[in-house]
C-alpha cells in the first residue's frame, strides 16, 4: 500500500530538518488527498525532498515523527525501536536492579517515539498512547514488548483517557495480553501498589523516584507534610528514612485510600501516619502544624499556553502559603510538571512566592525527571518536569 504525503510550505522544513518531531498544521502546504487520522504518511519539503515518517491527526500538530528514515513502520520497525529503549534503560542500570523493578520503557518524543508512552511495573506493562497513529499500532507494539521482554505477564493498554474524544469515545482500555491481577512493585526496596486500571496517569509516577529518594537524606526526625500526595510516594520514603511523623494530603479519597494501604505494605502505622481526604490550600490554612520538610508535587496547572498566566499565579499561592507553614531551617521540595511553564518561568515563580510570604531562602538543589524520562536534544519541551529543594531561613 502506497504511503501517503504531506508537502511542506517554503523553508517551514527547517525544524524538521533540525530533528523536531512535530510537524504544526500551519506549516502544510497541501496533502496529496485527504487523510484520515491516525494515518501513517510521509512528510516532504517544498522542493519534493524526503524528510520525515510520521502519524497524522487532525489539529495544532498535524504530524507526529517517528523516523527520520524512509520505510515501512511494519513490525521490525516497532522491535528496533522498543529493543533500542530497552537496550539504554540498561545502559542507565534500570532494567536487573534488586532493589527496583519498575521503570519508564518508551518516554515519548525522548526516545523517538511521540504519543507513545510504557511503563515496566515488575511483569506488568501498561501502554498509553496519546495519538491516533500510535493505538492503532498498539498489536505491533504489544508483540515488540513480549519479544524484548519475554518475562512480562500483562500488557494493559489504558489509552482512552489521553486520546482525543472523537476516537476515545469508540474505544476502551483493555488487557492486550494476560488478566487483571493485583501488583506491587518495588522502588529502592520500598513497597507499592500499583493501580493502572483506575489510578491517575499509567497507575504510578515514576517520574519522582530519584526526587524521592533524595527527600530520604532530609526526612531522618523530621515532621513532613506530602502535599498532593497521591499513592503516598515521598510520604513511605520520609517513614523509611526515619521521619518522626508524616502527614499526607490529596483531595482525592481513592488516593488516600492507595496512601493508607501503601504505608501498612511498608510496616507503618497510624502512629507514624496521618492521612486527610482535603484540599490542600484549605489545609494549609487550617493547619496547626509548623513542618520541618514539606513536599509540593501538584497536577499540572496549565495545559496550554492560554492557561500559563493561571497557572503561575496558582503556584505562587501555594508555595507562599506553604512557606509560611516550614520551621525556621525547614526544607520545601517543590515541583512543576506543566509543560509550559518552563524552568526559568518556575524558578521566578517560587521566588515572587517567597516574596509574598516574607521568607527568606536558599536554593540547595534543582531536579528534574530522571534517565528513564529521557529528554531528546531537539525537542525541550519535553523537560517538562522542574523542582527545587529550598532550606528556608
Amino acid at each position: 500500500m502506497q504511503i501517503k504525503k504531506i508537502f511542506l510550505k517554503p523553508k517551514r522544513d527547517i525544524a524538521v530538518k533540525r530533528f523536531h518531531p512535530w510537524v504544526f498544521s500551519g506549516a502544510v502546504t497541501h496533502l496529496e488527498t485527504p487523510i484520515e487520522d491516525g494515518t501513517t504518511v510521509e512528510v516532504y519539503s517544498h522542493g519534493k525532498e524526503y524528510l520525515a515518517t510520521g502519524h497524522y491527526q487532525n489539529g495544532s500538530i498535524c504530524v507526529r515523527i517517528v523516523s527520520f528514515r524512509q520505510g515501512l513502520l511494519d513490525q521490525d520497525f516497532w522491535n528496533e525501536k522498543l529493543g533500542n529503549a530497552f537496550t539504554y534503560r540498561q545502559s542507565a542500570g534500570l532494567t536487573d536492579r534488586l532493589d527496583t523493578n519498575a521503570f519508564r520503557l518508551v518516554h515519548a518524543e525522548g526516545d523517538g517515539l511521540p504519543g507513545l508512552v510504557i511503563d515496566i511495573y515488575h511483569q506488568t506493562a501498561v501502554i498509553q498512547c496519546h495519538s491516533i497513529g500510535m493505538h492503532l499500532a498498539r498489536e505491533k507494539i504489544a508483540a515488540a514488548l513480549r519479544q524484548i521482554l519475554p518475562d512480562l505477564k500483562i500488557i494493559y493498554d489504558k489509552s482512552r483517557e489521553t486520546l482525543p474524544a472523537r476516537y476515545a469515545e469508540t474505544i476502551t482500555n483493555t488487557y492486550l495480553y494476560g488478566n487483571a491481577t493485583d501488583d506491587t512493585i518495588l522502588e529502592y526496596g520500598n513497597v507499592f501498589a500499583v493501580d493502572w486500571e483506575s489510578g491517575q496517569k499509567t497507575g504510578f509516577f515514576l517520574d519522582q523516584r530519584e526526587n524521592r529518594h533524595l527527600l530520604s537524606q532530609y526526612a531522618s526526625g523530621k515532621t513532613v507534610l506530602n502535599a498532593f500526595c497521591y499513592s503516598g510516594g515521598f510520604s513511605i520514603y520520609a517513614l523509611k528514612a526515619g521521619a518522626k511523623q508524616v502527614h499526607s494530603v490529596d483531595v482525592s479519597q481513592k488516593a488516600i485510600d492507595l496512601t493508607e494501604k501503601n504505608v501498612l505494605h511498608n510496616g507503618f502505622s497510624s502512629d507514624q501516619h496521618q492521612a486527610h481526604a482535603s484540599d490542600v490550600m484549605q489545609f494549609l490554612k487550617d493547619a496547626d502544624p509548623i513542618y520541618d520538610l514539606m513536599i509540593v508535587d501538584p497536577p499540572a496547572f496549565a495545559k496550554n499556553l492560554k492557561k500559563r498566566h493561571n497557572a503561575v499565579q496558582g503556584y505562587k499561592r501555594l508555595n507562599a502559603a506553604a512557606m509560611q507553614k516550614i520551621k525556621t531551617g525547614g526544607y520545601l521540595f517543590t515541583f512543576s510538571c506543566s509543560q509550559v511553564v518552563d524552568q526559568p518561568l518556575f524558578y521566578n515563580t517560587i521566588v515572587a512566592a517567597a516574596l509574598e510570604a516574607g521568607r527568606q531562602a536558599r536554593v540547595m538543589h534543582h531536579l528534574t525527571q530522571p534517565p528513564d524520562h529521557p529528554v531528546s536534544l531537539f525537542h525541550p519541551e519535553g523537560a517538562y518536569l522542574k523542582g527545587l529543594v529550598l532550606q528556608i531561613i
